[in-house]
């Protein structure tokens, strides 16, 4: 059963070796996904699941606690974990960028004794994929934590990624309010879409978690929302 998500942007300028001069900017993102964390940590969780967006793939792709991810594709001699380091080293696939920065988020946060692993969801995959995604992960143990990366609108902006939609500004308050209320009815809605139109990162792992707390009763928390670079960033906790 879920017992509490903590919901967090995945730029890699969260982490400020890469980010450098700029890293002062990111530095009320930081402490809101600290915030995050912390909510997770007091759930006392017995299994810890992060999930975040990739750019490829038709399905989800698990990766154990021990995996590991670098930050030298963006000039930064920088490694991290997932979690504790298993006995045995993972040798598998490293971290995609947005996991890594789940990483880095909890190699910062209060340590979590559990079982940690994380799952890659294509931005891609349909709703109606996600969610039950979602509802096997929140049956898989008694209390079940999820970390839930994403990223919103890259077209907030002339200097966006994407440039400038109309359409995003919109966007992405509607999922910074079902993000703020869990509201997972609302999440389940959003705009497949539309949501690839404006370049939105976290759609389909927003929407696995709407399928993990669908039943569970959770509160939710908005603790920061910004737009900076013209990429919309929300940070949220549920309990």
């Amino acid at each position: 059963m879920l017992v509490a998500a903590a919901l967090c942007p995945c730029p890699p300028l969260l982490v400020p070796e890469v980010a450098t001069g700029a890293a002062p900017e990111l530095d009320p993102v930081r402490a809101a996904c600290r915030d995050a964390l912390g909510v997770l940590a007091a759930a006392r969780p017995d299994r810890l699941v992060v999930l975040a967006p990739t750019a490829d793939g038709t399905a989800a792709t698990r990766y154990p606690q021990g995996s590991t991810g670098s930050f030298r594709g963006f000039g930064v001699d920088l490694d991290v974990t997932l979690g504790a380091a298993g006995p045995t080293p993972w040798s598998g696939p490293q971290l995609p960028p947005a996991l890594a920065v789940g990483a880095w988020l909890l190699s910062r946060a209060d340590r979590f004794e559990v079982p940690v692993e994380a799952f890659g969801v294509p931005e891609s995959l349909p709703g109606d994929r996600c969610r039950p995604l979602g509802r096997e992960l929140a049956g898989a143990a008694p209390r079940v934590a999820l970390l839930v990366l994403g990223d919103g609108s890259a077209r907030r902006s002339v200097k966006a990624p994407g440039y400038f939609d109309e359409r995003a500004g919109a966007f992405d308050a509607g999922a910074a309010r079902a993000l703020g209320a869990a509201d997972t009815a609302a999440l389940a809605a959003l705009d497949e879409r539309l949501a690839a139109d404006l370049m939105v990162s976290g759609r389909s792992c927003w929407q696995v978690l709407a399928g993990a707390a669908e039943d569970a009763g959770l509160r939710g928390q908005l603790l920061h929302e910004e737009a900076p670079y013209g990429v919309g960033y929300a940070v949220a906790a549920w309990t």
